[in-house]
């Protein structure tokens, strides 16, 4: 009944992320902003990787049950005060305060199972959880997509309403106390200087060549603060004995290797994901429901991958190799979806991103699984924040570089485009000339054309024409972003060569060595009284 709760609130966060995707062109035909449209998912990231370290910390003294509740209940106003945004601006604040929400259930989901569970056990619990996500993103693209073309994008965060409440009673009701180690303090300062120093580096990630040049004194500024910011971190995290994110941690090969492959896989995953509906629907030409369809079957091959894996390492407790081929096909989806056109059939959109997202799934349980199985269960919740803090955070990075990559190039094919087209425009109405130098007009075409089918024949052929290169540009550009998040996945895949695989705990033991150790006297002791039967754990 327990993790039924847990699964519940999971479901809520992974929900939202995955029904708000298909529902960001329509977002953006209505509020406008195509520039800001990575701040939609930026501000949550941000808001929730700034927050788990915290929350973190403050479920291991205290316990966890209250931290998950109120996420929940921060998650569900934040989702009701989105739905009413007016403006980019301020369904960006709002989405903020949902990630801050999905902090507190992301920090502790994990951290509850491994409260319940010792490592051996976690694996098939982790691939459940991984499943839970999978089938939030099965559902979520759908039922966002037929939100959205039948209602309103609105209703895809009024949804989180009445499935919050229920949630929070599941949660309130099954869930047990489990007390947390008193006496231990928070380290605030340490905690400030972390997000004094995340807020300006994602400023000047997404700032960076669209708003303002590179080398302005306005970003040049941001990285700099934020530099002096994360040195304070790090000063403060070596002075105090109760850190965030303690460096200690580092120190274990397990652990350094795990966020290292997590933070290039969170940069590639999110940074690629935001972009997909938008390819589908922008340059493919398809509804937001078929673009929910197309992203199924990736989300079918994610549950399956993450199931089955999870499955594996808790009966063989075997993860390395797992790993290795899971980020290897995920590597070769990337490279297929950068090779994408404004021709690309829906057979090969849905080829792609089911060798993404089942190589992506096989990866879900192992890494949180494999760092919570080198270190004390005191440590439990700092160390599984700590693996959901660098996901985050590659994540909120990886949408800021894509796309400030993507603007950069918009700017420059947009730019070389209407340069070629300069004598077609003059035929065109000012305002309809205007309306095709924003690429949002690929979202809203069905808005124009009672408009355009009143013009002349010849300005109608170069309105197509004129459109058919701008999708070109678009596609172009997009693809270029998938194409760097191939890189990424690259650095993951030899990363994962040097990941140090030890034997799954098969309990709570407060350090790995001494289930080791425990091993090796039951080995002595069966070749002692080969006879007799050990009575020992």
């Amino acid at each position: 009944m327990v993790m039924i709760a847990v699964f519940f609130g999971m479901l809520l966060g992974a929900l939202d992320q995955t029904i708000v995707g298909t529902a960001m062109p329509r977002i953006v035909s209505e509020l406008g902003g195509l520039n800001m449209l990575s701040w939609v998912f930026t501000a949550y990231m941000l808001g929730s990787t700034t927050s788990i370290p915290i929350y973190g910390k403050l479920s291991d003294i205290y316990g966890r049950k209250w931290f998950f509740i109120g996420g929940i209940v921060i998650f569900v106003t934040a989702s009701a005060l989105s739905g009413l945004s007016q403006s980019m601006v301020q369904l960006i604040i709002f989405r903020g305060l949902q990630g801050i929400g999905a902090g507190a259930m992301m920090a502790n989901a994990l951290a509850i199972i491994g409260d319940l569970f010792p490592p051996a056990e976690r694996g098939k619990w982790a691939g459940v959880m991984g499943a839970v996500f999978g089938v939030a993103s099965i559902v979520g693209p759908l039922v966002g997509g037929l939100i959205t073309d039948n209602l309103s994008w609105r209703w895809n965060f009024y949804i989180n309403v009445p499935l919050g409440i229920l949630a929070v009673m599941v949660v309130a009701k099954v869930m047990p106390m489990i007390a947390g180690r008193k006496g231990r303090k928070i380290d605030w300062w340490g905690s400030a200087a972390l997000v004094a120093g995340l807020v300006p580096l994602l400023l000047a990630l997404v700032w960076g060549g669209s708003t303002y040049p590179w080398g302005s004194t306005r970003i040049i500024g941001l990285l700099a603060f934020s530099m002096a910011m994360l040195v304070a971190f790090i000063f403060a995290e070596s002075r105090t004995k109760e850190p965030i994110i303690g460096l200690h941690l580092f120190k274990n090969r397990i652990f350094s290797v795990s966020v290292m492959i997590i933070f290039l896989t969170g940069v590639a995953m999110f940074g690629t994901i935001a972009y997909i509906p938008v390819f589908i629907q922008a340059v493919i030409g398809k509804s937001a429901t078929n673009s929910g369809l197309l992203l199924f079957p990736m989300m079918i091959s994610t549950v399956i991958a993450s199931t089955i894996a999870g499955q594996v390492m808790s009966r063989t407790g075997k993860y390395k190799i797992m790993g290795i081929a899971g980020l290897a096909v995920s590597t070769l989806g990337m490279y297929l979806l950068s090779t994408m056109t404004i021709h690309t059939q829906n057979s090969e959109v849905v080829r792609d991103m089911i060798l993404v997202g089942g190589g992506l799934g096989v990866t879900f349980p192992i890494f949180t699984i494999a760092v919570q199985n080198a270190f004390s269960h005191s440590e439990l919740g700092v160390v599984t924040a700590a693996t959901q803090f660098f996901r985050s955070i590659g994540g909120t990075v990886g949408v800021a570089i894509m796309g400030s990559l993507l603007n950069n190039n918009l700017k420059i094919e947009l730019a070389n485009l209407f340069a070629k087209h300069s004598q077609s425009l003059r035929l065109l109405p000012e305002q309809l000339t205007n309306n095709l130098k924003d690429p949002e007009t690929l979202m809203r075409v069905g808005e124009m054309r009672d408009v355009i089918e009143r013009m002349p024949v010849a300005a109608q052929k170069a309105v197509a024409v004129i459109m058919s290169d701008l999708r070109l540009a678009l596609s172009d550009s997009i693809t270029g972003i998938f194409f760097v998040a191939m890189f990424m996945m690259v650095a993951g895949v030899l990363l994962m060569f040097f990941l140090q695989e030890i034997a799954l705990r098969t309990t709570h033991a407060e350090r790995p060595v001494l289930q080791e150790a425990a091993t090796e006297l039951l080995a002595e002791q069966a070749q002692l009284m080969p006879e007799e039967e050990p009575a020992f754990d």
